[in-house]
């Protein structure tokens, strides 16, 4: 209860904050159209002593779904007879990592936030709040740090990634150089704009920054053909683009402004966007959660919702075999939705 009310006291002063860069006033947010409320529908899958799961990912075989939890646990589910088991870990010593949430350890066991596994080895990367971009085997384990700097300066709040396995490159966030994940509240009510987007080259090992100055630079996802690859602000409601190939290489535009507060995007097998809102804004209405859906483009082609209380605070959605997964970073459960 108290970290819900936190999180609506944070969101609106957020909200304040925010709209001076945004474009618009928190009263005229971007309309929005043909949205569903269909998610008071949608089944939940309950983790078992944990909460929180941020990120959802399938492995090359299609085993899963994996989720990063609140106490520094990668869990995968292995159906209803055998439920949630422990599958990796951010941090090696966990002898304190004994509470589903406890913020005031997250520093100490961990954070997963995004997930994504490489198809070709099968291995799991892990954007750890705390603990930088790591990776661990398809047997799991304890997870290994690959990067924890950029460019000399240290990685502060590691968030969300993906893969080009063609490139043999990562794309990952770095939400803040100057808060870190248990301060978040501060990013927000400073407008700060200390985030870098990163790239890491496995083959030679080294990371480098991309964009500079970015207000909490959050969720990732490259376009099917690997032409561009889009990064959320989510103080800002927008999600940027930027052009990796093509007479536009090298340069950024909006690829879409939002009704709220982007958080993890994942592409589907069409080449199209789902965007978690984990807090929306629109103007008359009691803030709740909704997944858009984007074209390659950055069209809007379907909204769905939750306009009551079962699915809250969502992080991520993430479509497979007609179903959406839908993670958040509060709730104790994973929501399932039949498309």
């Amino acid at each position: 209860m108290l970290v819900t009310v936190f999180s609506k006291v944070v969101t609106i002063l957020a909200i304040l904050v925010s709209t001076s860069q945004t474009g618009y006033g928190i009263f005229s947010p971007p309309k929005i159209p043909r949205s569903r409320n269909v998610f008071p529908s949608a089944k939940v899958v309950n983790l078992t002593r944990a909460s929180g799961p941020e990120s959802i990912a399938f492995d090359p075989s299609g085993g899963g779904p994996y989720v990063g939890v609140s106490d520094g646990r990668v869990l995968k589910w292995r159906g209803k007879k055998l439920g949630w088991t422990d599958f990796a870990y951010t941090a090696a010593n966990r002898k304190m990592c004994v509470r589903s949430f406890a913020p005031e350890l997250e520093h100490v066991c961990g954070r997963p936030l995004g997930l994504r596994f490489h198809k070709k080895t099968g291995d799991l990367y892990i954007a750890d709040a705390y603990f930088g971009l790591l990776v661990v085997g398809p047997a799991g384990g304890v997870a290994k740090p690959l990067v924890t700097e950029a460019e000399g300066k240290p990685i502060r709040f590691t968030n969300d990634l993906d893969i080009d396995e063609q490139n043999d490159v990562i794309y990952f966030t770095d939400s803040s150089s100057r808060f870190q994940r248990w301060d978040y509240f501060g990013s927000f009510m400073t407008v700060d704009k200390t985030g870098r987007f990163i790239k890491y080259d496995r083959s030679s090992k080294k990371a480098t920054v991309l964009l500079h100055g970015l207000s909490f630079p959050n969720g990732v996802t490259l376009s099917k053909d690997r032409s561009f690859v889009l990064v959320d602000e989510t103080t800002n409601f927008k999600i940027l683009r930027l052009w990796l190939s093509g007479p536009k290489a090298g340069t950024q535009d909006v690829f879409a402004v939002l009704p709220g507060y982007p958080d993890n995007i994942r592409r589907n097998s069409n080449g199209e966007f789902w965007v978690a809102i984990n807090y929306s804004i629109f103007n008359g209405e009691r803030p709740h959660t909704k997944a858009v859906k984007l074209s390659e483009s950055g069209e809007v082609l379907e909204v769905l919702e939750d306009k009551g209380k079962r699915l809250r605070y969502i992080s991520e959605v993430e479509e497979k075999d007609g179903k959406l997964w839908i993670g958040s970073s509060v709730m104790p459960f994973v929501g399932v939705y039949d498309l």
